[in-house]
């Protein structure tokens, strides 16, 4: 745990709007410098998702579907 930066050993407000402002910024840089790679992941995993319901529902439908014979008279 970090010791407060004063002398006297009180904490003041600014004192702590400072280390809030330093844990805030350090996290908000996490948060900038993470966010590409979780936008192309959660992409990836999206056309995933998709893929794999679209070739469920073709799967699905070649099993039920009837084979029907136009004949001519």
């Amino acid at each position: 745990m970090a010791k407060p930066e004063t002398a006297g050993g009180r904490i003041t407000r600014e004192d702590l709007q400072a280390a809030y402002a330093k844990v805030l910024g350090e996290g908000e840089a996490t948060v900038k410098a993470a966010a590409p790679q979780a936008i192309a992941a959660a992409g990836a995993v999206g056309l995933a998702l998709v893929t794999v319901a679209f070739l469920a529902g073709r799967r699905r439908g070649r099993s039920r579907s009837a084979v029907v014979e136009i004949r001519r008279l």
